[in-house]
């Protein structure tokens, strides 16, 4: 029998085990399309970026001008048609991200909310990842956001871009991911999100499409491995992959141009059940 990696949470543990036992055993080299990096037992956040970073040998640049969680949104590969109605801001904002501030609102559904609250208590204050606020929030909270790139010395190519956000007001860790795009095994181009756990990750493949009215919809609904969705990640004892699709949990992000700046509206389903809506409001910083 397979075993996670006895040294660590015991909440961990069992959680690494049952995606030993619901999943399936991977090939990091057959599946280059959802491997992303792994996070350690004693780093995630920042300190887990600069582990990375020496472990990899790269350069960690987080002050530059111009830094965007997509290098370029052509490389989406959107239909011609779609691309040319997709807002110029929008754009702006997913190749230049460091140059703009957000704020967001959350609202829960009160059924899920208790499972908000055990999440933050087994795993997320002790691990300063996916730190969800448990309470609704009607009025705009200031998040810090910061784009972390990790390059290649040799060659000055981006190996890694984080996206690093925290609420202002607390300096909670709601969500430290890398980004980037990834080509499924059916063709399709997702974005794709990877947040770092103990001996794992947590990731997001998101399909892209544009709205009749120029917005951005992202989406990780699936059916299948292979598919956009939820995907959990974790190397066991012996050091052998495994991954496990969720397919009842999906994330639906619709980024819209307003007046004079941009909104965003994230939806969190389990099972269809809504369980947990972001609302941001996006603005240029300078």
């Amino acid at each position: 029998m397979n075993l996670a990696y006895p040294a660590q949470k015991f909440q961990d543990w069992l959680t690494q085990q049952w995606v030993i036992l619901r999943g399936r055993r991977i090939n990091p080299s057959e599946v280059p399309w959802l491997m992303g990096p792994f996070g350690h037992l004693d780093a995630i956040g920042e300190d887990f970026i600069g582990q990375l970073a020496r472990k990899e040998d790269l350069v960690i640049e987080d002050e530059t001008s111009k830094q965007g969680l997509i290098p370029s949104m052509d490389k989406l590969n959107l239909p011609a048609c779609e691309f040319l109605t997709l807002s110029r801001h929008i754009i702006d904002f997913y190749e230049d991200t460091a140059d703009y501030s957000l704020d967001f609102s959350v609202k829960w559904n009160p059924f899920f909310k208790v499972f908000g609250i055990l999440l933050n208590k087994m795993f997320s204050n002790r691990i300063n990842q996916l730190n969800v606020p448990t309470g609704n929030i009607k009025n705009g909270e200031l998040l810090n956001s910061k784009v972390i790139t990790l390059k290649d010395p040799l060659t000055d190519q981006a190996r890694y871009t984080f996206w690093f956000r925290s609420v202002q007001s607390s300096g909670r860790v709601i969500y430290s991911g890398a980004y980037g795009l990834s080509t499924l095994p059916s063709g399709k181009t997702c974005i794709k999100a990877v947040f770092p756990l103990p001996n794992g990750n947590a990731t997001v493949l998101m399909a892209p499409r544009v709205g009749k009215n120029g917005e951005l919809v992202l989406d990780s609904s699936g059916t299948e491995f292979g598919d956009a969705g939820f995907y959990f990640l974790l190397k066991d004892s012996k050091g052998n992959c495994w991954s496990q699709y969720i397919r009842s949990f999906r994330d639906r992000l619709i980024v819209s141009t307003e007046r004079d700046y941009i909104s965003a509206k994230q939806t969190f389903t389990l099972w269809h059940w809504k369980v947990l809506t972001f609302n941001y409001r996006i603005n240029r910083s300078s």
